[in-house]
């Protein structure tokens, strides 16, 4: 497989990001209220890590539900508990899952800086009609396969998530297997993964995604073209891009969202305002990535409004 990405060059605009985030890091508290917690190390190569956390909402009540895989950034690959516990502890992952639960979204923000209010109200509006229904969550430890061989990294990443992973999440959730149901997004770093990992497997995700992928604008034809040959090969997926006014990689996302546009590719561009940062994740950026897997998963003809 030919991919086209500038290694150095993508080093360098990660560790700049992760440098910038520090002096600001804000960590949403990990609650549980509506989700139970597995914490697991699996089998895999100590270099990419094995350690996952599950959470599987308490409100299934005897049913089952899809599985998105999250994929984290840059900043938490230093040790496997920082980036199993990413999403859930810094990205608001689960703050974002009650309020799309138990609207209105926007209850405990002070200021709408992120998450405009007329965004909100629409939101609201939309679950009003059709709530939320949820998924189970897969928040994988996430490697800087920058410091290894890249190619082989992913190669054997994707392999992990699909041939572990996944099978040890069906085995200890109540989650509705196959490819209708399963979905893979990241962030930053996590999302260029995440894209990554589903050109090798794209038999195994219906839905995948990227919210401020560190991707390169120079590689959105090479993203687009083959995502449109995996649909042709495979039939439909969806595809999700989010960035925002102030993300270092808002013009390589929207250029992505042009080149699938061109190609008939079937995808959504979400481009909220704000920076690159866990506060305007935990604002609006999770919670929008949540809502549309939501709709892809369990309502796919349902409209996540404008």
């Amino acid at each position: 497989m030919t991919v086209t990405f500038n290694r150095r060059r993508m080093l360098a605009s990660l560790a700049g990001l992760c440098t910038a985030s520090r002096g600001s890091r804000a960590e949403a508290a990990l609650a549980l209220s509506e989700h139970e917690l597995i914490d697991l190390r699996l089998p895999g190569q100590a270099q990419l890590g094995n350690r996952i956390t599950v959470y599987t909402p308490k409100h299934t009540r005897g049913g089952t539900l899809p599985v998105l895989v999250l994929l984290h950034g840059l900043g938490e690959t230093g040790n496997d508990r920082d980036g199993a516990y990413a999403w859930a502890e810094r990205y608001g992952l689960l703050t974002s899952y009650e309020r799309l639960l138990h609207p209105p979204v926007d209850q405990g923000l002070r200021h709408h800086r992120f998450l405009p209010k007329i965004r909100a109200e629409a939101i609201d509006r939309e679950l009003m009609l059709y709530p939320f229904r949820g998924m189970i969550l897969v928040c994988p430890y996430t490697p800087n396969v920058f410091q290894m061989n890249t190619m082989r990294a992913l190669d054997d990443y994707a392999a992990w998530l699909v041939e572990i992973v996944l099978p040890e999440v069906h085995s200890r959730t109540p989650s509705k297997q196959g490819l209708r149901f399963t979905a893979l997004d990241g962030c930053s770093l996590g999302g260029f993964i995440s894209y990554q990992v589903f050109l090798r497997r794209p038999e195994a995700f219906y839905c995948c995604g990227g919210v401020q992928a560190a991707i390169g604008k120079d590689t959105a034809a090479f993203y687009a073209q083959q995502f449109h040959d995996i649909v042709q090969r495979l039939g439909p997926r969806r595809f999700h891009l989010e960035t925002s006014t102030q993300d270092p990689y808002h013009d390589a996302n929207v250029q992505l969202a042009r080149q699938l546009e061109r190609r008939g590719v079937e995808h959504d561009l979400r481009v909220l305002p704000g920076p690159h940062n866990q506060p305007w994740l935990i604002e609006a950026g999770t919670l929008e990535m949540l809502l549309w897997h939501d709709r892809q998963l369990a309502m796919p003809l349902v409209s996540t409004g404008t």
